[in-house]
């Protein structure tokens, strides 16, 4: 019965089906990358930053450039110890 009325699809009938059948394969494609995505690990943390100079150090690379003199110097590095919280650090 279906050939009473030609071949029973017409030209609509193939683009149609040409783009049905594209977008469920896109729709397959798509699951799976979300499938693995969702089951695969986060990424891995690195190592942690390194930290930076210390004030200590700052104020001791300045003292070896002759920025400052050595009163200046033990003047800021006691400033440092005075005011940091917690316990004193050792003196290098």
């Amino acid at each position: 019965m279906m050939f009473w009325y030609g071949d029973g699809m017409g030209g609509w009938g193939y683009v149609l089906m040409t783009v049905a059948m594209v977008l469920f394969w896109a729709l397959v494609v798509v699951g799976l990358v979300m499938l693995v995505r969702a089951m695969s690990p986060g990424p891995q943390p690195g190592p942690p930053p390194a930290p930076g100079p210390t004030p200590e150090d700052i104020l001791a690379t300045r003292f070896a450039h002759g920025e400052i003199d050595e009163d200046e110097f033990r003047r800021r590095l006691e400033a440092l110890h005075s005011h940091r919280p917690g316990p004193p650090t050792t003196k290098r």
